[in-house]
């Protein structure tokens, strides 16, 4: 009886009845004894705006003005500290130290979410998000490459953390006899989430045509993280999370506006030169690790960067107006592209979400028309799911690092060098005519090549760079290129195949852009080609030109496919691309919602840009096997 009363006291201490006097005593206690809560949330809210200094800018320099300039209805801070507040009120349901460990906690979580939302914006131009969280089975070798997205001035959001906790041990103890408080925990909850659920009705709801908007997706990531604080992006990003995970099922007015906008970019145009003309000849795609323009053609004290791929633009078709369009899934989302002509989700990885989906892809097509395929990646095929994902799109055979004699790595797998070396016999195995699809890997951030293959002789400064270190990990991977397509010569397959190389996207432009402009004597030509990688077509004894159509990965298919004698009507109602060898459109949609080109009206580039959410619908309710005839 004693221990069930005293059970009792205890429970009634800590958790006391709410009345008028409770409440006036917890607001009093809020005001003028919460000091380290007031501080915390002031602290996040700067921190907050720091942030939105550096994304709105480059990520790298912080502008005041860059943190204001997405302009926000209601005012910004008001959304940002409500969310703030609500979640740092659960420390009020903690007794003594606890309470203001509590408070370092959600101080600490939230910097360390600022923090890796930079580092993702600074690698892929988008933020942390539960898709990419589901990744973290990809990040083997990839160490290095991750540590090289921290920049010196992330130290600002944890200065305050570290002189927190240095003093915790003497300003914990002050908190000693504070009790659980339960009103100031609700009041704070209900006044925030108020707050926020108000400004949703108002603004999202009652106005959906206003351009202001809270709990709504949009094109641009850094929009919707100005409206809703970071906390709140996440927030709302788990909410996507669960409801992209579910089917997604089409209406017959879905499908109907899918149609049309395939009916919409079918040109029509009559055929030229280009048709059909490697018609039955074999096939070989290179995916080239971060490879951009910007070096075809260039020298550095004197030296050739792309001796190889430079020679064979004399006898390649040279698409110099060709650009990146990879998002989440990056390498991975140049592959599903290329082979699919079918943007990738706006939401994680292709290749994890939908590895089974169906498509009218590269491969299929070619199959139907007499050709063996096979997909080589020197990597683990559980690597961004692409073997299953490859299969999945209709490679009669893959082959992974499980085959190779791994006898040289460097960076994230295999070396290039090994790796071309053995993929040469390979393909002289196969049945012809052949599409071989093979990606290399060596020249992946943070580029460090090992100093014995560090040919080019370059300035101390430079070559202690990111960019140094760039240009000697491409002069690497083209010498191997050079040697791969020297030994196809001497095996007698040259003359009858076709070699197409581009890059999955851009490397030490998309990595390092402030690290080059802080360079000393730069050339002119060192900050050019923004999101520009290369795509060269190379057949042997052809006479080589120019191709300035612009284009990107999706244009890829119907490119090829023209090339190789397969009719228009084959791909034409699932190609998302256009036929840059036939066409009098220009521009090309890059994944950030950048359009790049030019328009004959407004409606084309509307088209255009609804194009990459039609291609989120057919991904994610599998279009291509559930609806279309």
């Amino acid at each position: 009886m004693y221990q069930i009363e005293r059970k009792a006291i205890r429970t009634q201490e800590t958790y006391p009845p709410i009345s008028i006097q409770s409440l006036q005593a917890s607001l009093h206690r809020l005001r003028h004894h919460e000091k380290l809560f007031h501080y915390t949330w002031i602290a996040l809210l700067l921190k907050s705006i720091f942030f939105l200094g550096l994304v709105n800018n480059d990520g790298v320099h912080f502008s005041l003005s860059s943190a204001f300039q997405l302009y926000t209805n209601p005012p910004f801070f008001l959304i940002y500290i409500s969310f703030e507040v609500a979640l740092l009120s659960v420390a009020f349901l903690f007794r003594g130290k606890l309470h203001y460990w509590a408070l370092v906690i959600f101080n600490l979580f939230l910097s360390l979410v600022m923090i890796t939302d930079l580092m993702n914006f600074r690698a892929s131009g988008n933020f942390l998000s539960v898709y990419a969280l589901s990744l973290s089975t990809n990040l083997d070798n990839l160490f290095d490459s991750i540590i090289s997205m921290l920049r010196p001035l992330d130290l600002v959001f944890g200065i305050d953390l570290m002189l927190l906790t240095l003093a915790g041990y003497k300003i914990a103890p002050r908190f000693k006899s504070d009790l659980r408080s339960f009103p100031i925990f609700l009041v704070l909850l209900l006044c925030s989430s108020s707050y926020i659920f108000v400004n949703h009705l108002v603004v999202d709801i009652l106005n959906k045509d206003t351009q202001y908007y809270l709990f709504r997706r949009s094109w641009s990531p850094n929009q919707t993280m100005a409206n809703l604080s970071p906390l709140g992006y996440h927030l709302f990003d788990t909410f996507n999370y669960r409801e992209d995970s579910k089917p997604l099922s089409l209406s017959v007015g879905d499908r109907q506006r899918i149609e049309a906008w395939f009916s919409y970019k079918t040109e029509n145009l009559p055929v030229n030169s280009y048709a059909s003309k490697f018609q039955g000849k074999n096939l070989i795609v290179l995916q080239v690790e971060s490879l951009e323009k910007f070096v075809i053609g260039k020298r550095v004290n004197g030296q050739e960067i792309t001796p190889n791929l430079n020679r064979l633009l004399n006898n390649s078709l040279y698409f110099s107006n060709f650009y990146e369009q990879v998002w989440n899934g990056t390498s991975s989302d140049a592959e599903l592209m290329i082979n699919t002509s079918v943007y990738p989700v706006r939401q994680g990885s292709t290749f994890f979400r939908f590895p089974g989906n169906t498509y009218n892809s590269l491969p299929k097509i070619l199959v139907s028309h007499g050709y063996q395929t096979l997909a080589i990646h020197p990597d683990k095929g559980g690597y961004w799911n692409w073997r299953q994902a490859l299969t999945g799109i209709g490679f009669q055979k893959t082959i992974d690092e499980s085959y190779f004699q791994m006898d040289e790595r460097i960076g994230l797998g295999l070396s290039d060098g090994s790796y071309l070396r053995q993929v040469g016999s390979l393909i002289k195995a196969e049945k012809q005519p052949f599409y071989t699809f093979l990606i290399t890997l060596t020249s992946h951030a943070p580029f460090d090549l090992p100093q014995q293959y560090c040919d080019l002789n370059l300035d101390p400064g430079l070559q202690e760079s990111k960019l140094g270190g760039y240009f000697q990990s491409i002069h690497y991977t083209d010498r191997q290129i050079g040697a791969f397509i020297e030994k196809l010569d001497q095996d007698g397959l040259l003359d009858n195949t076709v070699i197409v190389l581009y890059g999955d996207h851009t490397g030490v432009h998309k990595f390092y852009d402030d690290e080059i402009i802080q360079l000393k004597n730069p050339e002119s030509w060192w900050m050019e080609g923004h999101s520009q990688i290369p795509l060269i077509i190379y057949s042997k004894g052809m006479t080589g030109g120019e191709v300035k159509a612009t284009g990107g990965h999706i244009d890829v298919l119907p490119t090829l496919a023209y090339l190789m004698g397969v009719e228009d009507k084959e791909y034409e109602g699932t190609a998302m691309g256009r036929n840059l060898l036939n066409t009098k459109r220009d521009f090309v949609v890059l994944s950030s919602g950048e359009v790049v080109g030019t328009f004959s009206s407004d409606e084309e580039r509307e088209k255009a840009l609804h194009g990459v959410g039609i291609a989120d619908e057919i991904i994610r309710s599998d279009y291509f096997k559930y609806y279309r005839e």
